[in-house]
């Protein structure tokens, strides 16, 4: 793998890893913000649970690119256990691509759906948030995982384990 493919695969992962340690962390100072202010001054924060909603969206959606360049998804490997090593290499490629035409076709159902979203002005119920940027995020971050599948298809099975095994994948 070319040493500018390694940089630019690291400052992708930088950027998705701060994003959701960002969105973590925020999540978690309102959450004890608002307990602390609801249990002790009966003050809670308006649109807490909104924020806590929003922000594990972007958390869960920001993360599934990472997880599947670092080929980190759960996977269940009785039946690779198996296969000759050829068969193997040609059963998780065809996985990769079977899981990249589902993202793909998840992330075009998630764009018509923000569309419609935004048609509609649809805004979170206590702060008015505008919804339609979240549900585009989801979208492309689907699409961006589909991406990454097709990719990871192409490489083959151990291209992928060598990255993850010599560091180059994850934050």
């Amino acid at each position: 793998m070319a040493d500018a493919d390694v940089k630019w695969e690291r400052r992708a992962d930088a950027v998705l890893g701060v994003a959701s340690a960002a969105t973590l962390a925020a999540m978690m100072l309102i959450t004890v913000a608002d307990v602390v202010l609801r249990y002790l001054f009966a003050a809670p924060i308006r649109g807490a649970f909104e924020l806590t909603e929003l922000g594990l969206l972007v958390l869960i959606f920001a993360g599934l690119p990472l997880v599947s360049r670092a080929d980190e998804h759960v996977t269940m490997d009785f039946i690779d256990r198996v296969m000759p090593a050829r068969a193997r290499s040609l059963f998780i490629r065809f996985v990769h691509i079977l899981t990249a035409a589902v993202m793909f076709a998840l992330a075009w159902l998630m764009w018509h759906k923000a569309g419609k979203i935004a048609a509609y002005a649809d805004t979170s119920q206590s702060l008015g948030i505008p919804l339609a940027p979240f549900v585009y995020f989801m979208a492309v971050m689907i699409a961006t995982t589909g991406a990454i599948h097709v990719w990871n298809a192409l490489m083959g099975a151990a291209a992928v384990h060598r990255r993850t095994a010599t560091g180059t994948a994850g934050p």
